[in-house]
């Protein structure tokens, strides 16, 4: 190993919580102060609030309930396209069938001819 290159190793570093809880540890400083620590944090002491997972939840539900309306207007709407779609290509048939001269109109104008 090389010389000096390497912080000095304290085996009795002093960790110091914002709570007032301190231990001795093996650490490159020699005293370490912390914000929180397995006293004070929530999830240790069993004060975690899980109320804020049960609104996750519920917003969760409420997406997957909007995507399936949503969903569900969407077919409406698209069968209620092709329906209008079909109605409009009737009535241009329709609108072909009209200008065409009626069978009856032919047949009598052959009659006409003979």
């Amino acid at each position: 190993m090389r010389e000096k290159i390497h912080p000095p190793y304290y085996l009795e570093a002093k960790v110091i919580c914002v709570c007032g809880n301190s231990w001795v540890t093996g650490a490159t400083k020699e005293v370490i102060r912390t914000d929180v620590c397995s006293k004070c944090h929530p999830f240790y002491t069993g004060q975690q609030r899980l109320a804020s997972r049960g609104g996750q939840v519920e917003r969760f539900t409420q997406r997957v309930e909007r995507s399936r309306e949503l969903r569900d207007e969407a077919e409406k709407r698209a069968i209620a396209q092709a329906e209008r779609e079909r109605e409009r290509l009737l009535v241009e048939i329709v609108d072909q069938e009209e200008s065409v001269e009626p069978i009856e109109g032919i047949i009598e104008s052959e009659d006409d001819q003979e």
